[in-house]
């Protein structure tokens, strides 16, 4: 700056001070730019499984004569739950980013579009009324719901790892609060629904889902799903393997695991019957599993057959757990709380190693409680760093079908996980993936025809992010096009 005739050096006109630090934030001119240049990860990895062929296969929501397609509103829905929106209304954040529009080559339904999109999931006439003297009710699914599970069915058998012959299937499920116009009140007290998930353990993979209503209890026909989530599974695996809860300890489902010869191990009801059972057991027999700070539990074998087990059946095996507190409670005295697990899994002969699905009564105890991490972290990842944990509509089918788009979500996320990323991210929550990956700035330029997003990000940070397209188009090239073709 040069001084004036007087001698005098002019003062710089400042804009108006915005905030603390020294900067200042101006609307756009015009720049193409994008907060988001991983995000487009998603849509290739849906694309690497060839998953558009599969949802023009399987899914039909409405006749459309003109408007995006139903694959094109998926993705925006995928990409949308991915990015960390957990309404539709938040589509819009992604539409406004004019750079990440450019790298998808497409623009994104609106949210209007959206819901329009999910609400056609909904179709009561397939249902009906609600049975009257039934006070909870799992109906039947719609058309566009059924179609969205095979949908999901085939992404699993394309992300699953053909190598992979061992299947544990964890069974659970998990509240969701709503205060929708159909939500019902739930067994914790609050009003929502309680989907049932069941995960493939080995894969990390969601193989399937059941939309409740909150007032459904778990151990309300839980078979169904299972029967669905076993027959989800590619025709590879060999060896299948169940864990559940207490409400899975369901005559119907125990008979259907041993009849298909599925190991299982699964929470029992303490009935008094089976208290007794647990209580008599001498106390040489317990072994002690685990010492914690207020307790010390130990497992022993009971002997004991429900009384309407067939007899002609193979008979169950049951483990007691008996929790002992090490200081009585404050002006009480508190006994030891019995716990059990029923398994068709064999013990060793006493002394002998164990062979195949042998276990011994501590081993089974530590393998049952794995279940909870796993399906946890599901349920965990789906409510609260996904979008299953608000409902965007007030009709069942689409919230129902809201849940399974988060679940196809959630295997793609392993897929990339898995297939596309460096090995760190092989066990990050979508959190994480959003962090390090998908919310990554750009610039975008024009150089010779060909589109260039030129990341602000770290030289190696930009390489892993090339190397996973590389690595989804070679699965892409490597896949037929056919859906029967991984068959």
């Amino acid at each position: 700056m040069t001084a004036g005739m007087d001698g005098v050096r002019p003062r710089r006109q400042h804009a108006p001070r915005q905030g603390i630090l020294p900067f200042v934030i101006r609307h756009g001119t015009g720049e193409a730019v994008t907060a988001h240049a991983g995000l487009p990860l998603v849509v290739e990895a849906a694309r690497a499984v060839r998953l558009e062929e599969v949802v023009a296969a399987q899914l039909t929501v409405a006749k459309r004569e003109r408007g995006f397609s139903e694959t094109e509103k998926l993705e925006a829905l995928l990409l949308l739950v991915a990015g960390g929106g957990d309404r539709i209304e938040d589509i819009r954040i992604l539409a406004e980013d004019q750079g990440l529009v450019r790298l998808l080559d497409r623009e994104l339904p609106s949210p209007d579009a959206l819901l329009d999109f999910l609400n056609a999931f909904d179709d009561p006439r397939v249902w009906g009324p609600r049975p009257p003297d039934e006070k909870s009710w799992v109906p039947p699914e719609s058309a566009p719901l059924v179609g969205l599970f095979e949908v999901n069915r085939e992404l699993v058998a394309r992300v699953a790892d053909r190598q992979t012959r061992t299947a544990t299937i964890d069974h659970d499920g998990t509240i969701i609060e709503a205060h929708k116009r159909d939500a019902l009140v739930a067994y914790e007290g609050t009003r929502g629904y309680q989907p049932l998930v069941a995960v493939w353990v080995e894969e990390d993979l969601i193989v399937a889902d059941e939309f409740r209503d909150g007032n459904v209890p778990g151990n309300k026909d839980p078979l169904t799903s299972v029967r669905r989530a076993f027959a989800a599974l590619p025709a590879w695996v060999e060896k299948r393997y169940f864990r559940g809860d207490s409400a899975d300890y369901y005559e119907p489902l125990l008979k259907y695991l041993v009849k298909e010869r599925i190991t299982f191990s699964i929470s029992a009801d303490m009935s008094p019957e089976l208290r007794a059972e647990c209580v008599a057991v001498p106390t040489e027999h317990w072994v002690e599993l685990a010492a914690r700070e207020r307790e010390v539990v130990h497992v022993a074998e009971v002997e004991f057959t429900p009384g309407d087990w067939p007899k002609t059946a193979a008979p169950l095996r049951y483990v007691g757990l008996r929790i002992t507190p090490l200081q009585p409670e404050l002006f009480a005295e508190r006994g030891p709380k019995y716990l059990a697990v029923v398994t068709n899994r064999p013990a060793p002969e006493e002394g002998a190693v164990p062979r195949g699905d042998e276990m011994r009564a501590a081993d089974l105890v530590r393998w049952h409680w794995e279940k909870a991490g796993t399906i946890e972290h599901v349920h965990r990842s789906m409510k609260d760093e996904l979008g299953a944990g608000v409902l965007p509509s007030q009709r069942f089918g689409a919230n129902a079908a809201w849940f399974r788009i988060n679940a196809i979500a959630y295997n793609l996320l392993t897929l990339l996980k898995r297939r596309a990323l460096p090995a760190r991210f092989r066990l990050a929550r979508p959190k994480r993936l959003r962090f390090e990956i998908f919310n990554a700035p750009a610039r975008l330029v024009v150089h010779q025809s060909q589109l260039i997003a030129t990341l602000c990000a770290s030289r190696e940070r930009t390489e892993e992010l090339v190397r996973a397209r590389q690595r989804l188009l070679a699965t892409r090239q490597t896949l037929g096009s056919s859906p029967a073709s991984i068959r």
